[in-house]
């Protein structure tokens, strides 16, 4: 499955993903994983929009890209693009194999507490950083690609 690259960050597309992230790793597609953007049509063509000519855009619910995993497999080089920790913990256990997630931004909001200068998270979101590790899988903190990469695990109490 040619996923490139995991990624959270709750901005979703903007330039920092489009000039480093996409070209970097040289992305066809990127799909976002996102309820709220799946069920919001003018979130949607503003999210297509902001994308370059030549990449590809797609937005899915949770359930509805679980439910297309395990019917068609990703054929062209592809970043997911996530707001939070809980959509890629229910993907995982929905059956989405990562080796490696990266996480670029979650902001400060209430009930949220601070891991990194870049990642805040809700009880709930911590607990599904920990589920995501459990299944081995590597989480690093890194805004952009040229950054030193954190291990997550490290900022866990």
């Amino acid at each position: 499955m040619p996923i490139n690259v995991a990624r959270i960050d709750d901005r979703l597309i903007h330039g920092q993903v489009i000039t480093t992230w996409v070209k970097n790793y040289d992305i066809e597609q990127v799909l976002i994983i996102n309820d709220k953007a799946a069920a919001d049509k003018v979130q949607q063509s503003v999210l297509t929009m902001s994308a370059p000519p030549g990449l590809k855009v797609l937005v899915f619910g949770v359930q509805q890209f679980i439910d297309i995993l395990k019917k068609t497999p990703i054929k062209k080089r592809t970043m997911l693009l996530f707001t939070n920790s809980i959509d890629v913990n229910a993907l995982i256990e929905g059956g989405l194999e990562l080796e490696k997630l990266n996480v670029g931004g979650m902001r400060m909001q209430d009930g949220r507490h601070q891991l990194s200068r870049a990642v805040s998270v809700t009880p709930e979101e911590e607990q599904a950083f920990r589920n995501i590790i459990a299944n081995n899988v590597e989480v690093e903190v890194q805004m952009v690609p040229k950054d030193p990469v954190v291990d997550l695990k490290t900022l866990l109490n």
